[in-house]
């Protein structure tokens, strides 16, 4: 007579064993799988997060001190080119290459602006802000159009420009006044600036004077904001 085998109700496939004892390895649940993947994304993610963080304020930092940086206009003395509000790119780059030239829209420091005696905490937040185009002290920077570079004379009678004796052509100006301003030789490493909106421009015709090289931050050479006026700035 055989004997009859002892059984539990279930299958040896489902005792997790197979017929002939051995043990067999677990399904894998694809739901779990799935959900642990995920988890472990988001989860990796947020700790990349500050080292992401990081390099990308050193990215700015690289940037806005050696190529490019976003400018606030704070006044009505580029009008019409730039307006109140408005916010260009300037390239820090381009004069370490070349001279000013004639037509150039420049950003440069006040030259008879002391260097205020902040600290530290307060350095690092204008650099902050003005990286991104927002004016801390509209008399630190201004914006102007190169008129005579060094060594040209530049004179004015009735509002118009004459460099060297000759008239300039200047598309640019809707505002020019009535101006006269006596012939006046540029300087060595000195640039002669004007704004776009003559009447009403502190620039070179004034005190503020003739600008020296090094106080250049660098050119402007795109209007940024607002996009509806997103357009290259030409120096003809």
């Amino acid at each position: 007579m055989s004997q009859a085998r002892p059984t539990t109700g279930a299958s040896a496939g489902d005792l997790g064993t197979s017929p002939d004892g051995e043990p067999m390895p677990e399904t894998p649940d694809p739901d779990s799988a799935e959900e642990k993947k995920e988890y472990g994304g988001i989860l990796g993610f947020f700790k990349e997060l500050p080292g992401l963080i990081i390099i990308a304020f050193a990215l700015a930092l690289l940037i806005k001190t050696f190529l490019i940086q976003a400018f606030f206009i704070p006044s009505e003395s580029m009008v019409p080119t730039l307006r109140v509000g408005d916010r260009v790119l300037v390239n820090k780059l381009v004069y370490d290459f070349g001279e000013p030239q004639r037509g150039d829209v420049i950003v440069f420091e006040n030259p008879s602006l002391q260097d205020p005696d902040g600290n530290v905490f307060e350095a690092v937040w204008n650099w902050l802000v003005e990286g991104l185009g927002f004016s801390t002290d509209p008399t630190k920077d201004f914006i102007k159009r190169v008129v005579g570079v060094p060594g040209d004379t530049v004179e004015m009678k009735k509002g118009k420009v004459f460099v060297n004796g000759e008239l300039i052509a200047e598309p640019y100006i809707s505002n020019r006044g009535a101006q006269d301003y006596a012939p006046t030789q540029v300087e060595p490493d000195h640039v002669f600036v004007m704004g776009d909106n003559r009447p009403n421009s502190q620039d070179s015709r004034s005190a503020l004077g003739q600008i020296p090289l090094d106080k250049i931050v660098g050119k402007a050479f795109v209007l940024l904001w607002p996009p509806s006026r997103i357009e290259w700035l030409s120096d003809d």
